[in-house]
């Protein structure tokens, strides 16, 4: 049997079966001579069975059965009878395969806002909070609304997380807008709108803490005590005179171009950002984030928007400034030619805002300056080396509230989103006024059984809130 003309007939059997595929050309066909339309193709990659047969239309159409040697002879002459069984009976296996890869393309394709407002607000409307379900995959996820359910990927996840944090999300807020999205892909895959949940298994980040969350989880919530206040303004002192003689040196040693800190009244950033932490009890991110066009110099104020509260409260606050804070803002605005614009501290590297990490090394020379100075008993008591830059907050809210200070002035000084949150970590620093009233009755009910008059004992004990505490001055330390 010649097997080199590219359509050839033969009773296809294990032999001329395997005759077949050891010798064909691509694009040889071996057609049986005894079931019309069932023959063997040989491709370059494969040889394959197959079924040509003709719909009523007398359209000329090919059904594959499988691939040689996977599928015997046998077994394909028994798949191509029940084949063409079906297509006598008027079916159309090539039509019904075309047809099933449009609803399985149409299925695929459905996006994530045509089910939302379909079939899922239907199985929302049984749920108690359904309609809160519905709005928060739309706020969440409005970027996702155009894409079809089952292309979304880790990587969308992944995006999505990063831009969330960047807006201040926190992160059991991102776990609830994510469980519900996953909620509705599961409940899509059961009811067959898509094959599967294309995030099933994927899990959000958990980021790490930041620097505020660290300190606020490690931290002890502290005042200062009066010596140490002492040694805080004596260490940003100590600090601008080393720098002082480190500069005086460089330019006496071939630098001259480098700017004289002997006429600066701050050295760097890290004095007046570090006076205005301790004055303000503002959070070093905003700080960071502090712009001039939040300053008013005149009426001594910042308005801003506080960062890590912008997702719940987006719009800005005002927090009126100390005489002191302000001779601090208005010494830097000075030394940096009265700028209107821009940030307060600007990175001259990147010209943008300094990192959240930035401020570390200064500190770290602060501190390690009020332990010399002790040494050289100048200093009583020197800030400890593990104390938080954090520290200087919970002082700021520590000492008004132990100077009686309301609790509610202090949460707004804070920039607190809840005045639960100031009676949670300080409101055990709050003077107890309830003693002193049961105190005055019991005094009083005495004064009337003895016939002597009431003593009222109106005198407070001393303690670490009434230290005074230093005024800063702008003026350069020599």
């Amino acid at each position: 049997m010649t097997l080199r003309q590219p359509r050839h007939k033969a009773k296809i059997a294990a032999r001329s079966a395997a005759d077949f595929h050891a010798t064909a050309e691509s694009g040889d066909r071996l057609w049986d001579t005894l079931l019309g339309g069932f023959h063997l193709i040989r491709r370059a990659s494969a040889t394959s069975w197959r079924v040509t047969y003709r719909t009523e239309a007398g359209k000329q159409r090919t059904i594959t059965l499988g691939r040689y040697p996977g599928l015997t002879a046998d077994q394909a002459r028994k798949l191509a009878h029940q084949k063409l069984g079906e297509i006598y009976q008027g079916a159309d296996p090539v039509k019904e395969r075309q047809l099933a890869r449009q609803q399985e393309k149409h299925r695929e394709q459905q996006t994530v806002e045509a089910y939302l407002d379909g079939p899922y607000k239907l199985y929302q409307a049984r749920r108690k909070n359904g309609g809160e379900t519905l709005k928060r995959i739309r706020r969440d996820f409005a970027a996702w609304l155009a894409k079809p359910m089952s292309e979304l990927t880790r990587a969308d996840v992944d995006r999505w997380q990063a831009e969330m944090e960047a807006r201040g999300l926190a992160f059991s807020s991102l776990k609830r807008a994510y469980g519900a999205l996953n909620t509705m892909l599961n409940v899509a895959a059961e009811r067959g709108a898509i094959s599967a949940n294309p995030l099933k298994g994927i899990r959000l980040e958990r980021p790490a803490l930041t620097e505020e969350e660290l300190a606020e989880a490690t931290t002890s919530r502290r005042y200062l005590e009066g010596a140490e206040v002492m040694a805080l303004f004596a260490g940003i002192e100590a600090y601008q005179a080393q720098r002082r003689e480190e500069r005086r040196r460089s330019r006496y040693h071939g630098k001259p171009w480098l700017p004289d800190l002997d006429q600066a009244t701050y050295v760097d950033y890290a004095p007046p950002l570090i006076l205005l932490l301790y004055y303000t009890g503002m959070r070093p991110g905003d700080l960071n984030g502090l712009r001039w066009e939040h300053v008013n110099l005149t009426f001594g104020t910042i308005r801003k928007v506080i960062e890590k509260t912008a997702h719940t409260r987006p719009e800005p606050q005002t927090f009126p400034l100390a005489p002191e804070a302000v001779e601090v803002l208005k010494a830097w605005h000075r030394q940096h030619d009265l700028p209107a614009s821009g940030y307060v501290f600007t990175n001259p590297v990147t010209t943008g805002r300094y990192s959240s990490t930035a401020i570390h090394g200064p500190w770290r020379r602060i501190k390690a300056h009020t332990g010399n100075l002790v040494e050289q008993g100048r200093l009583e008591a020197s800030l400890p080396p593990d104390l938080d830059l954090y520290t200087l907050r919970h002082n700021f809210a520590s000492q008004l509230i132990m100077k009686g200070a309301d609790l509610l002035a202090v949460s707004r000084l804070m920039g607190h989103a809840d005045i639960q949150t100031t009676i949670e970590h300080y409101g055990h620093l709050a003077p107890d006024h309830k003693r002193d009233i049961v105190m005055r009755f019991a005094a009083d009910t005495q004064a009337l059984l003895t016939g002597k008059p009431a003593e009222h004992d109106d005198q407070v004990e001393s303690n670490a809130a009434d230290v005074e505490l230093p005024v800063v001055s702008p003026s350069p330390v020599g």
